[in-house]
């Protein structure tokens, strides 16, 4: 009982530490408001009617908004304290996850300990476009957990287990239970040769299945070269290519496989390291090849290639990088040193503490469940009762500028997000092609004109604009508060 109470207490100052070292938690920012919205066309089929080839581009591949959609209906609950249930369910995952593989990999009490408050640092795995933590819900974090739960499996030789959870991740997140995937094939092959014939039999049906869903499936039509055009568009997304990486990303992420090379084999040495561990650092080390095997694939711009966004490896070799740490630090410098784990433990948990404290001091909510009370909120929340069918111009950066996007706020269409449309631009040149032109129409969209705004409500059949109120535009006024003036294009 004592220890279950530990636990419970241990996992919630966990989850409180994690989210304030992510600047608290917020509903609705950044690559949730593409989620969301997904999830909002699934509920609302007749909702985004010219904005679904954009949000089909990755929800296609996916199953997270259905699932969250199916959620939403089965308890009759709203979207935004969903989400906040599946980001707590996601910290609560992975701290049993952690606890689970850590446990699994013979570290002490005291270096599991260590290893959590680790986590508890949201960092970026440097140009990989991915952090460690996001302080919003995201289907990635949580098929990240759900692949870590594999990978302790994967020490206990479960390997059945591992592979349960390695699915469940997929339903969550594909790409990221792909590496997930890996990393069992190879574990199994290195710690059961007498099975090979069984796996290289399923290594050959899932590589039919790869071969289909690239040929005739989802993936059809990916195996090509993106052109000088595509790529401009993705100017800004500098991760997606590992040649262009500043010397300091090279030095960050090729450092993971060896710490962990070095302490698997420290760990080797003194007697430390579990039977399954040796085949999950095979599994790991197999990851960093299938990294260099894709660098002259990026190089070649093979869009297939660019879109699997392999630098993520390096998150899965981030996540042991730490649990190795903490048992170097902990249970082998600090062996029998009770006062002196304590210490470390202790800074580290005040720094981690600290850390959050000051991020949520620069004016951030621990937890804000619903959109805040703006007046660009209140400008959207006018237009979420109005038609559906409506297509709304709005500032292209409206979404990092004024904190929400216009489809999670109004759930309406949308001529331009920059930041996520130029993301979702890679996986589809259609797509692409139709964010540069709108980019190149709204370039100077401060400066454009009532008769610019009529000539693009010519060209894209637009029904209404949103400005800042000191604009002044010769058209009927719809709606106006403090800040924000809604005009009618006629």
């Amino acid at each position: 009982m004592r220890q279950r109470l530990g636990l419970t207490l241990a996992a919630i100052v966990f989850g409180l530490a994690a989210t304030a070292n992510s600047g608290g938690y917020r509903y609705g920012v950044s690559d949730q408001a593409f989620y969301a919205a997904a999830v909002i066309k699934d509920l609302h089929p007749s909702f985004f009617p010219r904005d679904t080839p954009l949000l089909d581009t990755q929800a296609r591949l996916m199953w997270s908004d259905e699932i969250v959609a199916g959620l939403a209906r089965a308890f009759g609950v709203e979207l935004p304290p969903l989400y906040l249930a599946l980001y707590a369910l996601t910290l609560m995952g992975l701290f049993v996850a952690a606890i689970a593989f850590a446990r699994a990999a013979g570290l002490s009490w005291w270096a599991t300990a260590a290893l959590l408050v680790l986590l508890t640092f949201r960092h970026r795995i440097a140009k990989t476009g991915a952090n460690s933590l996001e302080g919003y819900m995201h289907p990635r974090e949580l098929a990240f957990a759900l692949g870590v739960m594999a990978l302790a499996s994967v020490l206990a030789g479960r390997y059945v287990r591992a592979t349960i959870w390695t699915l469940a991740a997929a339903c969550w997140h594909p790409t990221t239970a792909v590496w997930f995937a890996i990393v069992i094939g190879v574990a199994l092959v290195v710690a059961r040769p007498h099975s090979r014939r069984w796996v290289a039999t399923g290594a050959a049906v899932v590589a039919g299945v790869g071969l289909w869903t690239v040929l005739q499936g989802p993936l059809a039509g990916h195996l090509v070269v993106m052109d000088p055009a595509w790529l401009a568009v993705l100017a800004e997304k500098d991760y997606l290519f590992p040649h262009q990486w500043p010397l300091y990303a090279w030095v960050a992420n090729l450092a993971y496989p060896i710490v962990v090379a070095l302490i698997y084999r420290d760990r080797r040495t003194r007697g430390a390291a579990v039977p399954g561990e040796g085949p999950l650092v095979a599994g790991l080390l197999a990851l960093v090849a299938v990294f260099v095997v894709s660098l002259p694939l990026t190089m070649m711009r093979l869009a297939l290639a660019v879109q699997m966004q392999v630098t993520r490896v390096f998150w899965l070799l981030d996540f042991v990088t730490a649990a190795y740490l903490a048992w170097w630090l902990v249970d082998r410098l600090l062996l029998d040193r009770r006062n002196a784990r304590l210490l470390v433990i202790g800074v580290l948990a005040g720094l981690s503490l600290g850390r959050g404290g000051y991020l949520l001091s620069q004016g951030r909510q621990l937890i804000a469940m619903t959109l805040p009370r703006t007046a660009w909120v209140d400008a959207m929340d006018w237009l979420k009762g109005q038609p559906s069918s409506w297509y709304v111009l709005a500032d292209p950066g409206h979404a990092w500028k004024y904190g929400v996007s216009v489809r999670l706020a109004a759930e309406k269409d949308t001529l331009l997000e920059f930041g996520k449309d130029s993301a979702l631009a890679m996986y589809d040149r259609r797509i692409a092609m139709a964010v540069a032109d709108r980019l190149d129409a709204l370039r100077d969209f401060d400066r454009l004109t009532t008769d610019d705004m009529r000539a693009l409500k010519a060209r894209y059949g637009l029904d209404v604009v949103i400005v800042d109120a000191r604009r002044t535009l010769d058209l009927p006024v719809l709606y106006r508060n403090q800040q924000f003036v809604i005009y009618t294009l006629p």
